[in-house]
């Protein structure tokens, strides 16, 4: 593909950062996009994609516009779809396949001629498809005039014209008369063509087996002259593994090859009975080969690469789209994501109606989603997120990490407005798995992990930390909580901290002392009575900590036990 082209990536000189597997998982999405394609190539190709950060906001808004016309416009991606079905099989079964060590036979230059006519016809349809379609982003603008151009610089009209020259030649050719001769011990000694014909012979009743015919008084033909006695008798040749094929030999057509190699296994056996019949084919039928050659010798750079490797990029769009739809159908809102101007800094974030991926896929109605807003400004740089047990604290945490890793992928996001300032990664710190901290123990472990991940950190940084330093005693992982906030305030870096530890909250004011432009914030998932509201608000902590949560949960309150006297 022209390195100017590209529907993902328009800077090819942009540096990335590769998110972990782990931060991915974090954030719920890793689940979400194995969802979006049962084929494992699909999946592997747009999570390689999404894990991919740049906190360039061209490069966000480039993806964005790209998929917003490609999902305003189904019947442009049901087009694409079948013409990248076409593409593929070009792919598997073109010239990227073919053994080019050896001199082209009269089989290989028939495929080629046949590749090239379906690319011709896949150029002109897919800019038809642009040309036909109300498109305004900068990615696919630049695509339809890259294919327009592709098809004039590569002359492919005249390639148009010569192949239909070169097809017209060949088409009258349905079928080749061969005769063997047999030595005393009934072995292959010799081949010659008998004669070139326009009609296919056609399956008939057999006058006798072969036995019959060397058996019978009558049935060795005196002389080489074909009297016509003789019917034409269809022979099977049998791949290891597969069902017994019919091969009707010699005609000279690139579907024969493709239907051979689609239904035998037996590769090795099919490429000596092609390479055989391509070796008599090709001394039959000279003048053609010559010709084939003088034709195709003319476009000896024309590739299909350039097409090809767009492929997945399109793949990419579509699956997202596919998903958005199905989900948007049924009543879930989703919406471009705005990057914003970087004159605006004192802003980071602001999300409307936001809500979590995942209870897409816990079969959560549309109607009982509960949508929050946050932004990330100045004095709410740093969220301290407390709340009762299991109100929802984790699944807003995930939500926020959801919106950027959408939104810098280019896709729609789950709300109903997302503006913001790309990040150059996503970093999480969630309760590791208890194989993970039998060496150092699990406060051990969640210090040495915070601190890689503070260190990796930028001031255009994501970092999402889930009752982090809650495995020891709440005077230590206080304590230790306490510095890690005042360092990633000075840092700078984007920050929701869920955490039962609600005097981290309340102490907010001595935490930003001293502090620079970014400051922290206390953000609560607000109670109905004993009902979860599932509702976030920027707020002082409401008092009661997840022990005395817990507590009431199961009547060990002194009220409760006492009152059962």
């Amino acid at each position: 593909m022209s390195d100017n082209i590209s529907l993902l990536f328009p800077d090819k000189k942009l540096d990335y950062k590769k998110l972990s597997d782990v931060a991915v998982h974090d954030i719920g999405m890793d689940s979400v996009i194995k969802g979006l394609s049962h084929k494992e190539n699909e999946q592997v190709y747009i999570m390689n994609v999404m894990k991919l950060m740049s906190d360039d906001p061209y490069n966000a808004g480039y993806r964005a516009d790209v998929f917003d016309d490609l999902y305003q416009n189904k019947k442009m991606r049901e087009e694409l779809l079948e013409l990248l079905d076409k593409i593929n099989f070009l792919k598997e079964y073109g010239s990227f396949k073919r053994d080019h060590t050896k001199e082209p036979g009269i089989w290989d230059l028939m495929h080629r001629l046949d590749e090239m006519k379906d690319y011709i016809e896949c150029i002109e349809a897919i800019y038809k498809c642009l040309s036909d379609t109300e498109i305004r982003s900068e990615g696919l603008l630049r695509l339809r005039t890259y294919v327009d151009r592709v098809y004039h610089d590569n002359a492919l009209a005249d390639l148009k014209k010569d192949i239909a020259e070169l097809k017209s030649d060949t088409r009258n050719i349905k079928s080749v008369t061969v005769g063997i001769n047999v030595n005393e011990r009934f072995e292959a000694s010799g081949i010659g063509v008998i004669s070139i014909n326009n009609k296919p012979f056609t399956k008939s009743p057999v006058v006798g087996h072969f036995l019959d015919k060397i058996t019978g008084g009558e049935g060795v033909h005196k002389g080489t002259e074909w009297d016509g006695k003789l019917k034409y008798e269809q022979f099977t040749a049998k791949g290891s593994g597969s069902p017994q094929v019919n091969f009707i030999f010699p005609p000279l057509s690139p579907q024969a090859l493709m239907g051979i190699r689609a239904i035998s296994s037996a590769e090795d056996s099919e490429r000596r009975v092609t390479n055989y019949m391509d070796e008599i084919a090709g001394r039959m039928l000279s003048k053609t080969v010559k010709h084939l050659k003088e034709v195709l010798g003319k476009y000896t750079m024309f590739t299909i690469t350039d097409i090809t490797d767009l492929m997945p990029e399109f793949i990419y769009y579509i699956r997202w789209a596919e998903y958005i739809e199905k989900f948007s159908s049924k009543g879930f809102a989703f919406t471009k994501a705005e990057v914003m101007e970087d004159n605006a800094s004192d802003k980071g974030m602001e999300a409307e109606g936001i809500y979590n991926l995942k209870l897409l896929e816990d079969g959560t109605l549309a109607g009982d989603v509960v949508a929050n807003n946050l932004q990330f400004e100045d004095d709410k740089w740093i969220y301290i997120l407390t709340g009762a047990n299991r109100g929802g604290k984790t699944t807003i945490t995930q939500a926020v990490g959801q919106l950027f890793f959408m939104a810098q992928g280019g896709i729609y996001v789950p709300g109903s407005r997302f503006c913001y300032k790309p990040v150059d990664g996503i970093y999480t710190h969630f309760p590791a798995d208890e194989d993970k901290t039998l060496d150092l123990g699990r406060l051990g472990e969640e210090c040495k992990r915070f601190k890689e991940i503070y260190e990796e950190s930028t001031d255009k940084s994501l970092l999402l930390l889930n009752e982090t330093f809650s495995t020891t005693s709440f005077e230590e992982g206080y304590y230790i909580a306490k510095d890690c906030v005042k360092a990633i305030i000075g840092k700078g870096v984007r920050t929701i901290y869920n955490t039962h530890m609600h005097k981290l909250a309340y102490d907010l004011d001595e935490i930003n002392e001293g502090a620079g432009r970014c400051k922290a914030a206390s953000l609560v998932v607000l109670n109905k009575g004993e009902e979860r509201s599932y509702e976030v608000k920027v707020a002082p902590p409401e008092g009661r900590s997840y022990a005395d949560d817990i507590a009431r949960k199961y009547g060990v309150t002194y009220d409760m036990l006492t009152s059962q006297k």
